[in-house]
């Protein structure tokens, strides 16, 4: 089974690395971009065929590894489902 995980700053959390993309975008002549929040996608493959076990293995996963979740949020997304 295939998961996509994707982990982002929470609101409020400065982000330096957004912003340097964003004044980089703007000295490309793009300044229609208003602002960048950048963040990380980790394509995982899971040996589980159950839906639900496999979400709570990724939590699990993103818990202790993948986002630090006092400044950080993730989304689970199962690719080829409905969103």
């Amino acid at each position: 089974m295939q998961a996509r995980v994707s982990v982002t700053l929470k609101p409020g959390v400065l982000d330096p690395q957004g912003k340097a993309i964003e004044g980089a975008l703007h000295a490309l002549g793009h300044g229609a971009v208003e602002s960048v929040r950048q963040g990380k996608v980790f394509d995982v493959a899971l040996k589980a065929t159950d839906r639900a076990a496999a979400e709570a293995e990724l939590r699990r996963v993103c818990e202790a590894l993948l986002a630090n979740t006092v400044i950080e949020d993730y989304a689970i997304a199962f690719p080829g489902e409905p969103a």
